[in-house]
């Protein structure tokens, strides 16, 4: 069922926009910083553009700002590590104080992604993941977020139990959403 009245949904969404622009607003300094470290640390282009799946499958383009050297992925995708060896010296800052998803703020100005909601995941994974566990497309369902219950409570993915565990924060989201809870999870995320 649809668990947000169409009010709240509209209210979140007027949310979504306005803080977008308001962070990016705020952050230009910082983001500034950022392109300057990434052109000086590696050669490689400023952002990272990737496919992901979005709500209800359909697929868009993610920005993130490049955090990896160009060739991390020529032997395929694959989840990031703790210490992760295809990380730049500067992608680790990035990566430690988040500034390196700030661009998916353009996501979701876009409406592509929320500000909360489950992380959207490549369709390399989704393909794989759909698979291994059961209901794992009802996260579809909801648009994806910039944060979510699952990351302020679990740590990157590493393996298939990792993935399984966020499931369980996804769905508990997904069957709970309320801007009371949107509000908790970006408190939380600031905490993070």
């Amino acid at each position: 069922p649809e668990i947000m009245s169409l009010p709240a949904k509209i209210i979140k969404r007027i949310i979504d926009i306005f803080s977008s622009f308001v962070i990016l607003t705020l952050s230009a300094p910082i983001l500034l910083i950022a392109i300057i470290a990434i052109k000086f640390d590696s050669k490689g282009p400023l952002l990272y553009v990737q496919d992901r799946v979005g709500k209800n499958g359909k697929k868009f383009k993610i920005y993130k700002f490049r955090s990896m050297y160009i060739d991390a992925e020529r032997h395929g995708p694959r989840w990031a590590e703790k210490d992760d060896p295809r990380v730049t010296k500067v992608g680790k800052i990035l990566r430690r104080t988040r500034v390196d998803e700030i661009p998916q703020l353009i996501n979701v100005i876009k409406g592509e992604m929320s500000l909360v909601g489950p992380r959207p995941e490549r369709p390399f994974f989704v393909d794989q993941l759909k698979k291994e566990i059961p209901y794992y497309t009802r996260r579809l369902r909801v648009k994806p977020g910039l944060t979510g219950w699952a990351q302020v409570k679990h740590d990157y993915d590493e393996s298939i139990d990792d993935v399984r565990q966020k499931l369980k924060f996804d769905f508990y989201y997904i069957e709970n959403m309320s801007l009371t809870l949107d509000l908790k999870i970006i408190l939380n995320t600031i905490i993070v």
